[in-house]
């Protein structure tokens, strides 16, 4: 599974990563590289709160697209 990811600069100059397919799914970071780390790690978190609804494959297949 690959899940895309749109980082964009907010009005008071710190990142904002959203992961569109996953609603609710949103880091933020001062660098992009540090709100990639964030959403990545927001992602596995949302991932592993909605595993028991999720067949066990598709968390073993997840790559995060940059």
């Amino acid at each position: 599974m690959k899940l895309r990811i749109r980082i964009s600069k907010s009005n008071d100059g710190c990142y904002v990563a959203t992961c569109p397919a996953l609603p609710g799914c949103i880091a933020q970071g001062k660098t992009k590289d540090q709100a990639q780390e964030n959403i990545n790690e927001a992602i596995r978190g949302y991932l592993c709160s909605i595993a028991d609804f999720v067949p066990e494959r598709i968390l073993d297949e997840i790559v995060v697209e940059v």
